[in-house]
């Protein structure tokens, strides 16, 4: 796991992601999705995302490789989150986010940033783990409905919006900032 975290730096920075903000500071939380500082933090509100991310390959991997002992499927986890990290901030999907959703202004996250993202993936495998199926399916749809009353997204629209992008969504969500 510690190799797919220094691989990721190491692709980031090769991409010109910066390992921190440009404003020269870093702070553990910035709450505003819709701020320059999104993206660019240790913590924002789509590091929730990330946590959902591990409850969703927490179940895939159980489908698709149950025998493989729990702490392969969690480095398997971690190395998805690692390539996902790079691809997503690729000038292709930094560009799909700025066309396709309401990311207008999306620069792409910082290395610290995408390194949290990855941790954070990998302690949500971990509660997704303790907390069995029903309860990891109730903390994601309770997690999906708070992103989407507080801003204008979440897991299931983001990739929605990547995919095939819905003008009255793209709205809906413009409007919320």
């Amino acid at each position: 796991m510690i190799a797919a975290l220094a691989a990721t730096a190491y692709q980031l920075r090769v991409q010109g992601r910066l390992w921190m903000c440009s404003c020269e500071y870093l702070l553990l939380w910035s709450g505003d999705a819709w701020s320059s500082d999104n993206s660019q933090h240790l913590l924002d509100p789509y590091s929730f995302t990330h946590v959902l991310h591990g409850f969703v390959f927490y179940g895939l991997l159980a489908l698709i490789v149950p025998r493989l002992p729990a702490i392969w499927r969690l480095t398997l986890a971690v190395s998805i989150e690692a390539v996902w990290e790079v691809v997503e901030n690729s000038e292709f999907v930094i560009q799909r986010y700025r066309e396709g959703t309401a990311a207008l202004g999306y620069t792409g996250d910082t290395v610290v940033n995408s390194l949290s993202d990855i941790v954070l993936c990998g302690l949500g495998f971990m509660v997704a783990q303790r907390l069995g199926f029903r309860r990891t399916l109730a903390v994601f749809v309770v997690i999906e409905v708070l992103l989407a009353f507080w801003i204008r997204d979440n897991l299931s629209l983001n990739i929605l919006m990547l995919i095939y992008p819905v003008d009255a969504i793209k709205e809906w969500q413009a409007a919320g900032h």
